[in-house]
């Protein structure tokens, strides 16, 4: 396993999902602040890392696996810590969404992978805009509570998550396109 630069920080992420978990559970809404830095630092590095190892040609098998890896860990415990912490159902069915999607492109990726097909499920850039704005979206609701006035911060919150789930479901069939014409090409082949 090399550890350059990008390889740390994408450990980092990794590390600090415990420490989001106990910091999002303070009572105190200081808790909720640093857990929104804490989420917002890790999608931050996300970026970083993925620039850093490409500039200065530290791309590893190792990084390639565990950056995507890192970063469904920090989204699912985000968005379980927002399901708990606000009890609604557009934030329930979003987190549903977003966790379920991770699921199915992982497994596309990995019988994509296995057949020899990983170029035709590279990053979108649906894919690449739904991670910003689940980014956004999770990093200021972990600011808030139930009890954050204005209900407007809220509110924005939950609007830009369903448009992260909107786009994740659009990055989610363009992937299944992709499998599917593979799929055809190998059962015809």
């Amino acid at each position: 396993m090399p550890l350059n630069l990008p390889n740390i920080l994408t450990l980092m992420r990794v590390a600090a999902i415990p420490l989001l978990v106990i910091v999002a559970g303070f009572p105190h809404p200081l808790g909720t602040l640093v857990a929104a830095a804490i989420f917002g630092l890790a999608a931050i590095t996300d970026w970083i890392d993925g620039w850093l190892a490409r500039r200065s040609g530290q791309m590893t098998a190792f990084g390639a696996f565990l950056d995507p890896v890192a970063d469904k860990l920090i989204v699912a415990t985000a968005l379980v810590l927002l399901t708990d912490r606000f009890d609604h159902w557009l934030i329930t069915v979003a987190a549903c969404v977003i966790i379920g999607r991770e699921i199915v492109v992982s497994a596309l990726r990995e019988w994509m992978a296995q057949v020899g097909q990983t170029a035709a499920v590279k990053v979108s850039l649906i894919a690449k805009v739904k991670t910003a704005m689940q980014m956004i979206a999770i990093s200021l609701l972990l600011a808030l509570t139930p009890l954050t006035e204005p209900r407007f911060f809220y509110w924005i919150g939950v609007l830009i998550l369903l448009i992260a789930v909107v786009l994740t479901l659009w990055s989610m069939v363009i992937y299944l396109r992709a499998f599917l014409t593979v799929l055809r090409q190998q059962e015809n082949a």
